[in-house]
């Protein structure tokens, strides 16, 4: 019988997204850090449930755990960004969910972006001068605010990890799952 790592024991993650977030990439990542002993949490703006996407397509809704306007990062030891497009063009533009995320930049909380995610911390004053990665047509948006952009499956700064896309899961979950870890250990001594 497996066991469950349990390395991320007592971390309270939080999931930010709106309607039209790319599904795998909350539902990859959020297994990943339950599995390793995270407690994780949907924040949105929606009311209820927020629905994700396959690509193009409608997909499966998801139960808001805490709705963004009663949500407090101070709750949080830990920030998950999933991308598509409609999801972080619409926290992009809403001032709650851009001070919420600006909170975790400030206080130099681990933040994991995968896709069209780190569109989002451009708003929350997170890229300039952060190395990072994101889906290719965002390039242009993270130059212009400061960042250096690869084209690689997963990039480490610090207290930020980024990737491209769902095909990039494997990496990205892992050095979250890392990255995590050191950032949990360091608060717990």
């Amino acid at each position: 019988m497996p066991t469950t790592s349990s390395c991320l024991d007592g971390m309270k993650v939080a999931i930010l997204v709106a309607d039209g977030f790319e599904q795998v990439e909350l539902t990859e990542p959020r297994k990943a850090l339950d599995g390793a002993g995270a407690h994780t949490q949907i924040v949105s703006p929606a009311d209820g449930r927020v629905r994700g996407w396959k690509h193009h397509d409608p997909a499966d809704s998801f139960e808001v755990d805490v709705p963004l306007k009663g949500a407090n990062p101070d709750d949080f030891d830990a920030l998950l960004l999933p991308g598509g497009v409609v999801n972080p063009d619409t926290l992009r533009i809403d001032e709650k969910a851009v001070a919420f995320v600006r909170a975790f930049v400030e206080a130099g909380k681990p933040i994991a972006a995968i896709c069209h995610g780190p569109w989002t911390l451009i708003d929350a004053g997170g890229v300039k001068g952060r190395k990072l990665t994101s889906w290719p047509s965002l390039r242009a948006d993270l130059q212009n605010a400061g960042a250096q952009w690869s084209d690689t499956d997963v990039v480490v700064d610090h207290t930020l990890v980024t990737s491209r896309k769902p095909d990039d899961l494997p990496a990205f979950n892992r050095e979250m799952t890392k990255l995590f870890e050191v950032a949990h250990e360091a608060e717990l001594h």
